[in-house]
């Protein structure tokens, strides 16, 4: 039909210029992410990329550059510059983060770095097309202090019920390794109360401000392991059993499991989640059960 053409093209233009601003916002709170991860959170009804690849490249064409771009294996990969996460942060809808990166080195990854942090986003998508947790409610590698030191997740989640949980990706961490970082979890959960608190509240830990609420109402968050795929490893399902029959539940934490396969199948809401120390019959993110 006459017209129809420069209806699409305006239809086109419209819908790049919408999500300019939320590309931007999620290269910067996510550090990296490709084309069609992007379209699926921010355009989820579209049927190709063409829309956010388009954005990408006019915010990569600005000056300064806003977005750059890594290609490895015909993969596009996009992150934030410098610029980009200023803009991102003045905007005053990215959540303050000391030593926020620009992912720039995730990106260009020749290792399991950039697999890594791709693996995170799968899981945050998988959590957004649930509506367990809206993208834009993920921080990324944010230290956590601990009397051993700074506790960093993979990722922290504000989740619909206005609760939180700290998220880990494992792809080719030991299983000692990962241990050790569930310790150090139950280290952060055990540290002493700081500051002197006042007549009307008692000192608090870091995660009791941060995460308990005002009236201390919420548990420690739990801890979500997701075992994702990797060459040269064994398959996810293994390494989620073989993790479950070397840990040992001597901490006061919830620190659940499941694979990548799982979540992005059957969705995080849905029963996949196995309770390390409890049996092999999985739970709803809903049914977890509260630390002890």
């Amino acid at each position: 039909m006459p017209g129809e053409a420069s209806r699409c093209r305006k239809a086109a233009a419209k819908a790049g210029a919408e999500i300019r601003g939320e590309v931007l916002l999620t290269l910067a709170q996510l550090r990296l992410a490709t084309p069609r991860q992007l379209k699926t959170l921010l355009l989820p009804h579209h049927q190709d990329t063409d829309h956010v690849r388009r954005v990408l490249r006019n915010l990569r064409d600005e000056s300064p550059a806003l977005v750059g771009r890594s290609n490895r294996a015909q993969q596009s990969y996009w992150y934030c510059t410098p610029a980009g996460l200023a803009e991102a942060a003045a905007s005053g809808e990215l959540a303050p983060t000391a030593g926020r990166t620009t992912g720039k080195r995730v990106a260009a990854s020749k290792t399991g770095l950039r697999e890594h942090g791709l693996a995170l986003v799968d899981t945050v998508v998988a959590f957004h097309q649930a509506e367990a947790a809206y993208h834009a409610d993920w921080q990324v590698e944010v230290a956590h202090p601990t009397p051993a030191g700074n506790l960093v997740p993979d990722g922290v989640v504000l989740l619909a019920d206005g609760s939180h949980a700290f998220v880990e990706i494992d792809r080719t961490m030991s299983y000692a390794r990962l241990l050790a970082k569930l310790e150090r979890y139950d280290a952060y959960r055990n540290a002493p109360a700081s500051g002197r608190g006042n007549a009307a509240r008692a000192p608090r830990s870091h995660w009791q401000e941060t995460y308990a609420g005002p009236h201390l109402e919420r548990p420690f968050p739990p801890l979500l392991f997701v075992f994702a795929p990797a060459p040269r490893r064994a398959a996810p399902a293994t390494r989620e059993a073989a993790f479950h029959d070397r840990a040992r539940p001597n901490w006061r934490i919830t620190v659940a499991t499941t694979t990548l396969a799982q979540l992005t199948r059957r969705r995080p809401d849905r029963p996949v989640w196995r309770i390390v120390g409890e049996a092999e019959d999985r739970r709803s993110l809903a049914a977890l059960p509260k630390p002890r």
